[in-house]
């Protein structure tokens, strides 16, 4: 059911079309399918803990944990297997933390920075910066929920630049700023 029809036809509920999903205790909802799912993944947190919730998360091939009131967002696919570009992609992927540019990356891959657009866009559904920068988010999460590196730390580590890029960027990108996503990994 739409989100404006709820509401038309229960008035007195109060309807958040914004969120992922709503814990009011005895009453659970969620915005649809892969809400659903980040749903029963907070409720096993809740009941089991963290560890489990974030093991579950990762065979389920979704995110451990989001806030029922953060935006989606989907982890950027690997490279193709065969894929013309699937060496310049690795490569750049171990140089997140160097100054990466699309002209750069097009050198390295053997083709001009329009080319390199194209084929991008063709085998990996993104333009070259918009790939670059979900690379570096992909990077900041992983670090985020397996060390103790301070913000400044990972913002360089991902070529992210200042720790309050860092924060702005990811915080766009996923609702939430670093430390409350990193928390998520460490509730217990």
């Amino acid at each position: 059911m739409h989100a404006d029809d709820l509401a038309r036809r229960y008035p007195r509920l109060k309807v958040r079309a914004d969120v992922l999903y709503a814990d009011e205790g005895d009453i659970l909802t969620s915005a649809g399918k892969t809400a659903a799912l980040d749903l029963c993944l907070h409720l096993v947190r809740r009941d089991l803990g963290a560890a489990v919730a974030n093991d579950l998360g990762r065979r389920l091939v979704v995110p451990p944990h989001r806030h029922g009131g953060q935006a989606q967002f989907v982890s950027p696919p690997p490279s193709p297997d065969g894929s013309g570009l699937a060496r310049t992609a690795e490569w750049a992927r171990v140089q997140l933390e160097q100054p990466l540019t699309v002209a750069g990356l097009a050198r390295r891959a053997g083709l001009s920075s329009r080319q390199l657009a194209r084929r991008m866009r063709a085998e990996f559904g993104s333009a070259p910066l918009n790939w670059l920068h979900q690379q570096r988010l992909a990077r900041a999460r992983e670090l985020l929920e397996r060390t103790d590196s301070s913000i400044d730390q990972i913002s360089a580590s991902c070529g992210m630049g200042s720790a309050a890029t860092h924060r702005r960027h990811f915080r766009d990108a996923l609702g939430v700023s670093p430390s409350e996503y990193r928390a998520t990994f460490r509730l217990t």
